[in-house]
């Protein structure tokens, strides 16, 4: 089976930021086992499969080495592929995933914003020896079922982060997220190591941002924000909360596409 594979920079304007996904065109969903094994010859942080359904599609996503059950970055990217190169023109599009439907739009300016559900957290004890594995005191600790958030003193201290991955890929959350308040223009920064995953380092999270903006919305009494995640490649996401669903708006910049024998 052929199938058109994508690669693009999501959350950027600038092509080599932002975080690249591979969005995939299929017939029909393969087995997982041969989607996991193309996620892992991608060897990007996720790799989108789309199957048209019904005037939409269905969208499944995978990392190096595992389903995850959402995606921010891969989805933005998604709908990129959908309205710049499947069907020009389009302005909107909903793919059926394992967390519901996800609405995808394009704005005048060229922007793409998704409509997610929301991940509340609250605060817990964290896990043993946190502090050790990022190299730097939590000020709290929040969490849900899906990851772990450290809030840092500042934003010096969650660029300056080395952290011990193998230690956290033990922890019994997928992932961590780092927080704190940003700097001028943006409202605050994080950075997510998800090593459990098969990514040390996530360059750019949308699926964080569910997780962070209510957050900062109680701790800076607003609902609206400009967001940077501090990565080596970097990226900014645009956060609007409309009740227990957030509006993440971010560019996408197509790097390469062609054919996968699969």
């Amino acid at each position: 089976m052929k199938a058109r594979i994508f690669q693009v920079d999501a959350f950027t304007t600038t092509r080599f930021a932002g975080n690249p996904a591979a969005v995939m065109l299929m017939d029909r969903f393969p087995v997982d086992s041969t989607m996991q094994a193309i996620a892992d010859e991608n060897n990007l942080a996720e790799t989108a499969f789309l199957v048209p359904d019904n005037g939409d599609y269905q969208l499944r996503w995978f990392t190096p080495k595992v389903e995850v059950p959402l995606c921010g970055h891969a989805t933005l990217a998604s709908g990129s592929v959908v309205m710049e190169r499947l069907e020009i023109g389009r302005r909107k599009v909903t793919f059926q995933s394992a967390s519901g439907p996800l609405p995808v739009s394009r704005t005048d300016t060229g922007s793409y914003v998704l409509d997610f559900p929301i991940r509340p957290s609250e605060p817990v004890a964290g896990p043993v020896g946190l502090a050790n594995a990022l190299g730097a005191e939590p000020i709290e600790v929040y969490g849900n079922a899906f990851n772990y958030m450290a809030i840092l003193e500042d934003e010096a201290a969650v660029r300056g982060l080395r952290p011990d991955f193998a230690t956290i890929a033990a922890y019994d959350r997928p992932g961590v997220i780092v927080t704190a308040r940003g700097s001028a223009p943006y409202d605050f920064v994080s950075r997510y190591f998800a090593p459990a995953k098969g990514v040390p380092e996530d360059p750019v999270t949308g699926a964080a941002h569910t997780m962070l903006a209510p957050y900062w919305a109680r701790q800076l009494g607003k609902t609206e924000f400009r967001a940077f995640q501090a990565s080596r490649r970097g990226g900014e996401i645009r956060c609007r909360l409309t009740g227990a669903r957030i509006m993440l708006e971010g560019n996408c910049v197509f790097y390469l596409e062609g054919t996968a024998e699969v």
